[in-house]
């Protein structure tokens, strides 16, 4: 506590990081969590919302008696309606319809303006909440639109709060930060900050399936973008405030992986946190799994659970939605992958036997995939065969890794079925997958036996 604050608009921002106990194991990395809907709109979008506006006031873009525009999840919203409520401005906003009522009634409390637009529309479609939010600034006289989406300010917000109050909160000592992924505000800005002040950070974003952001980042290409239930995270388009050059690696989550974390969090821990908060802690005890003790993951925890008690906190619900169920899909590598660290160490066709032999050492691998300088895999390199070519004396450290490379084997596309990994290591090899000549990752058979066991359990 500070003392008496002038307006409420001072008390956003300052959040506790909180150690998680219950859902990471005894043996796993330490997880701290940001509680970000303690701020006082209820989430992490207050602070881009005060910044966005006291910045539009400064630059002259609002102006006494403005009308502010949005496209809102329904967070961002309250984020500016609480600042209009106190600033004295009016409030339209745009949502699609898939947002829970709670979130269209917090926002109509503060005496905003409500459009709900259809989901299922693509971003450039006039009836999408982008499209109509931009057709209403226009429209209205004084209008000014914060645009979220693409206004690096949305960048600059957690740049110059979230991570500098993480970074003081830690001391600096820990080792991977996970967000999800939205506008791109968040992780781009606190990521950024974390970079500037420890290199070695590791960022990892977190991306629900439907969205394109995953294969945008692994690929280069945006994927096909499909309806998902979970809120607040994942979008249709790569938006202005996303800069993926501080991300280290993105990990995708499914609706069902979202909202039984986030109802483990509040049963478990006494967390009482939004869909996406589940999915990005989701994220966070798989790589606390696969990183082990003497490691901390700090995690972004987005929204509160109040705004969702009509959906994935009410039984009914989960049950009519399937989320109770078994899944009875088929289950692909790409399922695997989701669950484990993308970053494959790669060697490049004109580097050294001496060069490689020192990159396995560090990262404690004992192969690795060759590529050409396109990135595109030509072949593999395994420590048995430089170690028996160097007890032979048939090779010397300042030869390229190219010559000496075997072809590929164990190679797998990331949506065969994961039976299919079954023949790969029936011939004790790792599995190579690619996808368009890229490798999209390695898997070995405890990495099978991992997520087997974290699915089982």
């Amino acid at each position: 506590m500070r003392g008496i604050y002038s307006s409420v608009l001072e008390a956003v921002g300052d959040t506790p990081l909180v150690q998680l106990n219950k859902v990471v194991g005894k043996r796993d990395a330490r997880v701290l969590a940001k509680l970000e809907f303690m701020n006082p709109g209820g989430s992490v979008k207050d602070r881009m919302a005060l910044h966005i506006i006291e910045e539009a006031e400064r630059s002259g873009q609002i102006k006494p008696g403005a009308v502010i525009v949005e496209n809102t999840s329904g967070n961002t919203g309250v984020g500016v309606a609480m600042a209009a409520a106190v600033k004295g401005y009016r409030c339209i906003f745009t949502m699609p319809d898939k947002m829970s009522a709670e979130k269209v009634q917090r926002l109509k409390a503060f005496g905003a303006e409500v459009v709900v637009t259809p989901t299922a529309v693509p971003a450039e479609h006039p009836d999408s909440y982008y499209e109509t939010a931009k057709r209403i600034a226009r429209e209205t006289p004084g209008a000014f639109m914060p645009n979220q989406y693409h206004n690096k300010l949305n960048v600059d917000a957690h740049y110059r709060s979230t991570g500098p109050e993480i970074w003081e909160q830690t001391g600096g000592a820990f080792d991977v930060f996970v967000a999800g992924l939205g506008t791109g505000g968040t992780m781009s800005g606190t990521a950024r900050f974390l970079k500037e002040a420890g290199p070695r950070i590791r960022t990892v974003g977190v991306d629900p399936v439907g969205s394109i952001y995953y294969d945008q980042f692994h690929s280069g290409a945006p994927g096909n973008p499909h309806t998902y239930k979970v809120e607040g995270i994942g979008e249709d388009m790569v938006c202005g405030a996303m800069e993926f050059e501080h991300i280290d690696d993105i990990f995708q989550v499914n609706d069902r992986e979202c909202f039984q974390m986030a109802r483990r969090l509040t049963r478990e821990e006494g967390i009482f946190a939004g869909g996406s908060s589940g999915g990005s802690v989701h994220v966070a005890a798989c790589l606390a799994r696969e990183l082990g003790p003497n490691h901390t993951i700090v995690v972004i925890l987005p929204d509160s659970g109040a705004i969702y008690l009509s959906k994935f906190f009410d039984d009914g619900w989960m049950k009519d939605n399937g989320f109770f169920e078994p899944s009875t899909e088929t289950e692909t590598v790409r399922d695997l992958l989701r669950g484990k660290s993308h970053i494959v160490h790669v060697a490049r066709l004109d580097e050294t036997v001496g060069e490689v032999v020192l990159r396995l050492k560090r990262y404690g691998i004992s192969q690795m995939p060759v590529v050409d300088g396109d990135g595109t895999a030509q072949s593999m390199v395994h420590e048995l065969d430089l170690l028996e070519g160097m007890l032979a004396g048939q090779i010397d450290r300042s030869q390229p890794i190219g010559a000496l490379a075997k072809p590929l084997e164990g190679v797998i596309e990331p949506d065969e079925p994961l039976d299919h990994l079954r023949a790969i290591f029936a011939q004790d090899n790792v599995a190579v997958v690619l996808h368009q000549g890229r490798v999209q990752g390695i898997v070995t058979k405890i990495d099978l036996i991992d997520h087997l066991a974290t699915k089982s359990a």
